[in-house]
């Protein structure tokens, strides 16, 4: 071969390569949210019944939290808190924002509120968010009204049907505005998408290397529990002695983790993982009565009591955050708003109630103290537009689960099971934190929760 064939080849192959970032370049963020995986619904958290190499990968390959906690019990408030920093009711959604029936719907993300996208769009970074929204259909609610270049997902809250991707009837699945109609099972759709768009931004806007966020929100593992039929079958000859229920939930979560896998190798792929934040979560604990787990936690999704609002959580940064690290700090979801505006590199000029973690990632030692509030409105016939609250003072939780039902004072540090109900011995203590729910109260209590064109009587 003549040398200048030799050089012709060497150049075709450097420009054939992925594009990577300098190593002081403001990293691509990818936000990894799962819907209602539970605490003990992963093999690197004790469960023996099913296999999540993937989720598991993830946390080895950075830090894994153990007391992360999201900001509801239910969906759609904690995909508030996430992308706007925000305790939810603060932002007007204090409960599930249901498109398909605006009479049992309890919330709207406040017109004002800036979310994540919108943020890192001042640094030139391209947004995306595919999978789940789950955050309104109104014009002024939309992903791309809130900051997102790019949406390929559920406009809706949760689908009917993994492969038809209905609501009651509904098609909520858009191409930025656009109605689509794609085939596949969600899960395996989002993927793709996701795997799409991180290949197209090895592509560069005006030769220059452009940063990415990608907002990846799956629906799995919510109800219905409709795992692929192969990797159902999988389970059972795995598991023989698995029950029905368990065995469809543990093979819809084992296809999610190969999903997440599937990204993640991209990311790896493309060249640009040493310069890629990947945050992983969950919206709220797992469903108890479709087969989760929660391991030793008392309750699951929609309780208040630490099963329902504990979550799985990781964060891989390579160089920045030490693998196989883990930590104890409280986090809440609305953290992770300030935190990736940190390492992104944008002033937050407005007021969050979030936190900037980032000095405990890179394994700094940070002392965060403040009191964290959980707020839950519902309607339908048991609830009746009605809210049930938690707050955390330091070890203490006063927490009431239901409608019906008592506060309840529990020491998590003594009793994190809450099996023993301290009210009746420590007045004082219930005194002072329900004042402090109170004054919390009264803020979200100021901030309208529905479009005001709903009960327009024009």
């Amino acid at each position: 071969m003549s040398i200048i064939r030799r050089i012709l080849v060497s150049v075709a192959f450097l420009v054939a390569l992925p594009r990577v970032l300098p190593a002081d370049s403001p990293p691509n963020i990818v936000v990894i949210l799962v819907d209602d995986l539970g605490c003990g619904d992963l093999s690197s958290s004790g469960a023996t019944d099913l296999q999540t190499p993937n989720i598991d990968r993830l946390i080895a390959d950075g830090m894994g939290f153990t007391n992360a906690y999201a900001n509801c019990p239910v969906c759609s408030p904690t995909r508030a808190a996430l992308l706007t920093g925000c305790f939810p009711e603060l932002v007007g959604v204090p409960g599930v924002i249901r498109t398909h029936s605006p009479m049992e719907s309890w919330g709207y993300l406040t017109p004002t509120s800036v979310l994540l996208p919108a943020m890192l769009k001042k640094v030139n970074y391209h947004t995306a968010c595919i999978g789940k929204w789950h955050l309104g259909d109104e014009p002024e609610s939309v992903p791309n009204a809130k900051g997102f270049d790019h949406f390929h997902g559920f406009l809706g809250d949760m689908m009917d049907d993994y492969y038809h991707h209905r609501r009651a009837g509904v098609n909520f699945m858009r191409l930025n505005d656009a109605p689509i109609e794609p085939e596949g099972h969600a899960t395996d759709l989002f993927t793709d998408w996701a795997i799409s768009y991180i290949r197209s931004r090895r592509a560069t806007v005006a030769g220059d290397s452009q940063p990415f966020f990608l907002y990846l929100a799956y629906n799995a593992p919510h109800t219905p529990i409709q795992p692929p039929a192969t990797w159902l079958t999988e389970v059972k000859n795995r598991e023989p002695d698995i029950a029905d229920r368990r065995a469809k939930l543990v093979a819809l979560i084992e296809h999610l983790d190969h999903a997440i896998g599937r990204v993640m190798d991209e990311i790896q792929h493309a060249g640009i993982a040493e310069n890629t934040l990947v945050i992983f979560s969950s919206d709220n604990g797992g469903q108890l009565d479709v087969g989760a787990t929660n391991g030793p936690l008392r309750g699951g999704k929609q309780d208040m009591y630490e099963g329902g609002i504990r979550v799985p959580q990781a964060m891989v940064w390579p160089g920045r955050i030490p693998a196989g690290s883990t930590t104890n700090q409280i986090t809440l979801s609305m953290d992770l708003f300030p935190t990736c505006c940190a390492a992104a590199g944008v002033t937050v000029d407005h007021a969050v109630d979030g936190t900037n973690i980032l000095p405990v990632l890179r394994g700094e030692k940070q002392s965060i103290e403040r009191d964290l509030f959980w707020t839950r409105k519902e309607g339908n016939l048991r609830y009746m537009g009605q809210s049930v609250w938690a707050i955390r003072s330091g070890d203490w939780k006063l927490v009431q689960n239901s409608i019906e039902g008592p506060f309840e004072l529990y020491n998590l540090a003594e009793d994190p099971l809450e099996t023993t109900d301290l009210r009746p011995q420590h007045k004082g203590r219930y005194a002072e934190l329900a004042a402090k729910l109170r004054a919390h109260i009264q803020r979200g209590g100021v901030v309208p929760w529905q479009p005001p064109h709903r009960f327009d009587p024009q």
